[in-house]
């Protein structure tokens, strides 16, 4: 059963939610076990998108489903970064070690992830990263038709959004506290673009906390406090969340620790202590604003010298809180003292039951042992989890067991209940290693596609240009569907056939989206660019022609595949890529890169310059702290903002380099229709560019 139905239902059956708290290291999965977490997630050494973290090697990852499962907490694996063709076979390793140790469930942003489970390990449970970019109904039916379980939804959903996505029949899990990152999820390349290290591989670098400005001061334009909806949680439980994630791998044990611990307050229906949160990690105080939907300045903040001061003070008080072993279960003792036999104590708990047999009792000489006496020393249960339940003693008159008989007998029944509990909440998974060798064999990484002379495609931001533009060697002319309005009748008609239209990359009302792709399919449109998963359901339902664009970010052959089981025509790989990780994929659909312009750096649901010097005040982009000038895009009609590079990419005379792309993107901005007409035709031509420009990712590569 790749998915299944059952979880959701228990968790309304119950009214409970878990509380998912983050473990960058084994001290801080002990933090959130002690503090009362229900579940918690890792990361291995590798595909972990907090590569920075400690993170568990493979003898502390068994030994950490060991610690959870005797406490009966769940623990989850993130393997949620993108993977490359090269990394396959690690990535299959990885995963027959989470079947055979029992990890409770993956954390996965690959497309690649869904096809491998399912063929060699369909019983464990897949939850969709918030990398993956689901905020919208289709895009949750979707993952949930691909086979997840959970989804976690993107930080940037409202109340009212995330009311209807937990009214599907799959779990929903949201961030509740935590880090806020200004790019959605999964759509940030600003760390790699700038410094080679890719938030999709688990390196981000934090670019965005850097001074980027929208009016030429040194301000933090990019950067968000963090975000806490734990005064929420009674209200996000009535709607129907199930699982409240606690954002933080990278932060040390004690933050885990008040998160968890107040997290649970909050259940509990007592209020929340904001202040001590406040003081063991923020970035000047916590905003509520995408859940509240009250966006703007008030949501920005920055790590300030009085939140570093005030972390030092409620560490130590914190650090008591998970410094003893909770007292999580009681034990009920039952034991049997007879002459001559052996003594049998027999304990349960939690429906578990342990018999632990020891010597024979001697005849008393002076004074025989009585219940007050077994019940001093049983009761020593202090370095445990458990505390005295209920106590039946038999016990023949005139017989002697020493304490240290006895103590040895409850440690060795206690640890037996320990092991009972953790195999009861251990579930190994099988993993069909025929079937991971036979993944590898028909990839034949060996072999790639051959293109003689990739075929050339444009995007246009502004349409304005598109009459004056030479397309005769063009085959395909991508505009936004918020600018199609602006082509006139005859233009519509004679390029009908070339124009794909893009579907905006953020839906804040989905149905207002569906009703534009049925006008304009009505006009005779039919191809369409799909930006994330919930474009392939919507489009796929309106039987219309698709092709993927590079929010997908595409790495591997597998999820090409992927892509093409889903009647995706072609698709953009991701431009995080090198030249030679390129020309090793092989899929039975075309693809192809972007091979000009800006590239989006990162997309917003809050404009930075709204938000800093507003609308009226607006030149149209932000100045970091080189002096280098990041146009922010604006889609008005679907209300998000993108932030796009400071240089050029160019590649016309390197693109013979890439030898399996089918075509290739020129992406304009600004550009004037004779400016666009020569840019093609240095293409057509493979001449160099006179001007400042950069190659990307491919040939530099990332982390």
């Amino acid at each position: 059963m790749f998915r299944t139905k059952t979880d959701k239902r228990l968790f309304s059956i119950n009214n409970m939610a878990e509380i998912l708290a983050p473990c960058g290291s084994y001290e801080a999965l002990i933090a959130a076990v002690r503090a009362g977490a229900d579940a918690v997630y890792v990361g291995a050494k590798s595909f972990s998108a907090r590569q920075n973290a400690k993170n568990f090697d493979r003898e502390e990852l068994k030994e950490a489903v060991l610690e959870c499962h005797r406490h009966g907490v769940k623990i989850y694996q993130a393997v949620n970064t993108v993977v490359l063709d090269s990394q396959l076979s690690e990535l299959l390793d990885v995963l027959e070690f989470a079947c055979e140790i029992g990890i409770d469930g993956l954390i996965t942003q690959d497309l690649c992830l869904t096809e491998i489970i399912k063929q060699t390990c369909p019983q464990m449970p897949v939850h969709a990263s918030t990398q993956m970019t689901l905020h919208t109904k289709n895009g949750v039916l979707f993952a949930r038709e691909m086979g997840f379980c959970r989804v976690v939804v993107s930080r940037e959903v409202t109340k009212e959004v995330l009311a209807e996505l937990c009214g599907l029949d799959i779990e929903i899990e949201t961030f509740v506290h935590g880090a806020l990152c200004m790019s959605v999820s999964g759509q940030c390349f600003l760390s790699a673009m700038i410094g080679s290290r890719s938030a999709n591989r688990g390196l981000c670098a934090g670019a965005c906390r850097l001074p980027f400005s929208a009016d030429n001061k040194n301000s933090y334009a990019l950067s968000l406090k963090d975000m806490s909806y734990i005064r929420y949680l009674q209200e996000l439980l009535k709607i129907g969340v199930s699982s409240f994630k606690i954002e933080g791998r990278m932060k040390r044990p004690e933050y885990t620790t008040a998160a968890v611990y107040e997290c649970r307050k909050a259940l509990e229906g007592n209020p929340p202590n904001m202040e001590l949160l406040k003081s063991v990690f923020s970035r000047s105080g916590f905003t509520d604003g995408y859940y509240t939907n009250q966006l703007g300045k008030n949501m920005f903040g920055i790590r300030q010298k009085e939140d570093v001061i005030s972390a030092s003070d409620v560490l130590p008080q914190l650090r008591n809180l998970y410094k003893n072993e909770i007292k999580k279960y009681k034990i009920d003792f039952e034991i049997d003292i007879h002459l001559y036999e052996p003594v049998i104590l027999t304990a349960k708990s939690n429906g578990c039951k342990a018999v632990i047999t020891g010597e024979p009792p001697q005849k008393a000489l002076t004074r025989p042992i009585d219940a007050e006496y077994v019940k001093r020393q049983l009761s020593k249960l202090g370095e445990s989890q458990f505390e005295l339940g209920g106590l039946n003693c038999n016990i023949e008159n005139g017989v002697m067991v020493s304490a240290s008989a006895l103590n040895k007998l409850r440690r060795d029944a206690v640890s037996a209940l320990d092991g009972a509990i953790c195999k009861r909440n251990t579930k190994t998974v099988p993993f069909d290693k025929e079937k991971a060798k036979k993944i590898i064999a028909d990839l034949n990484l060996d072999s790639s596609n051959t293109i003689t002379k990739p075929i050339i495609r444009i995007s246009l931001s502004n349409t304005s240009e598109i009459k004056d533009i030479d397309l005769s060697s063009v085959e395909l002319v991508t505009i936004p569907m918020s600018k199609v309005e602006d082509l006139t009748g005859d233009l519509e008609r004679r390029l009908k056939d070339k124009i794909c239209i893009s579907l905006p990359r953020y839906m804040h009302n989905e149905h207002m989206v569906i009703d534009d792709i049925k006008r304009l399919k009505d006009r005779g449109f039919y191809k369409f660019e799909a930006t994330n998963l919930a474009h392939l359901k919507i489009l796929n339902d309106l039987r219309l022609e698709i092709h993927s664009g590079f929010g997908f970010n595409i790495t591997n052959s597998l999820s090409l595949e992927t892509l093409a089981k889903y009647n995706v025509k072609d698709a953009v790989v991701s431009f995080e890529l090198k030249a030679s990780e390129i020309n090793r994929l092989k899929s039975r659909i075309n693809f192809g890169i972007i091979s000009y312009g800006r590239l989006p750096l990162m997309l917003c649901v809050n404009c930075p310059i709204k938000a800093s010097v507003g609308c009226k005040d607006c030149k149209g982009y932000l100045t970091d702290r080189t002096g280098r000038r990041f146009k922010v895009r604006c889609n008005k009609r679907y209300n998000y903002y993108e932030l796009l590079n400071s240089d050029v990419l160019y590649l016309a005379d390197r693109l013979s380099e890439f030898k399996s792309i089918s075509f290739h993107t020129l992406c304009f901005e600004d550009e004037t229709a004779d400016e666009i007409n020569n840019i093609i035709k240095s293409y057509k031509n493979s001449l160099p560019c006179n001007g400042a420009y950069t190659r990307g990712l491919y040939f530099r590569g990332i982390i």
